[in-house]
């Protein structure tokens, strides 16, 4: 099909998406959407970035719209559509496109997630949302405070499912989708298929589902360009600083790259690394709070921060047009990552660079990944820049120290204030030499009628008051 007008989907919606610069379907879009909307469940399978949440988004709010109102009452808005996805970026980008295509027609959208506080989403559920998005673990805890109520979900999306398996999100999505109607139609979408996520679809879709495929499985972007250099693991951190400062265009700095670690702690040091040596960084790990992880991504997108230093959780989610360039710093432990990973770039047909620093200890990771991807890598040895000794710590800015006349003027002062270390105000306690005391005399032997006299112990009275207050209560009582 050429164009969105084909799919019959109602004009509200075609007007949002011609809003939004949307002409002519991708490939998983033109597959997935006359299926979605005649409502068989669909597995689908496509590279990242081709457009997979308007090939479910837009026929799923087709099929609720004829059931949306104007009413403000709560129960007139009842959860018709849940989409899960791992990651609270991935809900919030997804949300915000419903969003979008939903503009023009009555029904609410909304997402709920982890990190934030609870009580303005319960708020916003009571209120009522025909089309939810939400991370498994806050949307379970919704469900235990009664905010929201999932017995008339028509359409449920399981996003990047591959994804919320590997997270350890199985025994959550198994009790969320207990909880929603049989009759209701089931999607699968993400870029990668593994046999146990082929083994989940059996559990929770009907039988037969469609399958949809528009690419090899875990096939990488044709549009982005992959190379690998082989460094040591102490000359990393250097060569990835001068891929930062020499890998923009005409040899100038990059002002735009994800660089993936993984571990959190790896993305927090290093982060602060390249802060040291003047380039404008952040970090985006699990150990942020909600508020701290969207203001490095705004921050990111809109050029403040030049690099983002990010764990796994940004392998999906972020959806940044044209991103020119993604690092991997770190080789995923997990092949289907890398794919994840360097699709950050390359997306909807822009071209992208994806570069990944491998040394010796990696060699098999990487077999793992060329396997998976079904190509061969010719790592290229690379050697750091030389650098002068302490040349980061003089000059954090990566260029030579300029003094200025306040520096002058502080540098003086504190010549000024300096007082030697044999002249400084000491205490008399410390400044007094070490005296041997003398050797002490030997005890003397105590005498005689020093010592303690033994005496007889007395008996303890088991009860309160002793003997003493027992005889003197038994003569009060005989008076009596």
């Amino acid at each position: 099909m050429s164009s969105f007008d084909q799919f019959g989907l109602d004009p509200r919606i075609l007007s949002a998406i011609a809003r939004m610069g949307y002409e002519t379907p991708t490939p998983i879009q033109e597959k997935a959407i006359p299926v979605v909307l005649k409502g068989g469940d669909v597995m689908g399978a496509a590279q990242t970035g081709t457009g997979k949440t308007a090939g479910y988004g837009l026929p799923l709010l087709g099929r609720i719209l004829p059931k949306a109102n104007t009413s403000a009452s709560p129960a007139r808005h009842p959860v018709r559509a849940l989409i899960l996805a791992p990651t609270r970026e991935l809900a919030d980008q997804v949300s915000t496109n419903l969003e979008a295509y939903a503009k023009d027609t009555p029904l609410r959208v909304g997402v709920v997630y982890g990190g934030v506080d609870i009580r303005p989403q319960a708020d916003m559920l009571r209120r009522g949302v025909e089309v939810l998005t939400a991370t498994p673990g806050r949307l379970l805890d919704h469900v235990a405070q009664r905010s929201v109520n999932l017995s008339q979900v028509e359409v449920v999306v399981l996003d990047e499912a591959d994804r919320m398996l590997d997270m350890g999100f199985l025994p959550d999505i198994s009790r969320i989708l207990q909880l929603l109607p049989a009759s209701r139609q089931s999607l699968m979408f993400s870029a990668t298929f593994s046999p146990e996520i082929k083994k989940l679809a059996k559990q929770f879709l009907k039988p037969d589902p469609a399958l949809i495929e528009v690419a090899r499985q875990n096939q990488t972007a044709e549009t982005v360009t992959q190379e690998v250099f082989s460094v040591t693991e102490r000359d990393k951190t250097d060569v990835l600083i001068d891929i930062l400062k020499t890998r923009g265009p005409e040899g100038t700095p990059l002002t735009q790259a994800i660089v993936f670690v993984n571990a959190k702690i790896t993305c927090r040091r290093l982060a602060r690394t390249l802060e040291r040596v003047g380039i404008n960084a952040d970090s985006i790990h699990g150990d942020k709070t909600q508020e701290e992880r969207l203001v490095a991504l705004e921050g990111f997108k809109s050029g403040a921060i030049h690099v983002l230093v990010a764990t796994d959780v940004a392998a999906r989610g972020l959806d940044i047009k044209e991103l020119p360039y993604v690092i991997n710093y770190d080789v995923p432990y997990c092949a289907e990552d890398y794919v994840h990973r360097i699709g950050r770039t390359g997306r909807a047909g822009a071209k992208g660079v994806a570069t990944m620093l491998a040394t010796p200890a990696d060699a098999r990771l990487v077999e793992a990944i060329e396997k998976l991807t079904k190509q061969t890598f010719a790592p290229v040895p690379l050697t750091p820049q030389p650098r002068r000794r302490n040349a980061q710590r003089r000059a954090p800015t990566g260029a030579d120290r300029v003094d200025t006349p306040e520096d002058e003027r502080l540098a003086r002062e504190r010549a000024r204030a300096y007082v030697p270390p044999s002249q400084r105000q000491r205490d008399p306690i410390f400044d007094m030499p070490y005296l041997e005391h003398a050797a002490s005399k030997p005890r003397e032997e105590t005498p005689a009628y020093f010592e303690r006299r033994e005496t007889k112990k007395r008996p303890v009275a088991a009860l309160l008051g002793g003997f003493r207050f027992a005889r003197s209560n038994a003569k009060t009582d005989a008076n009596r």
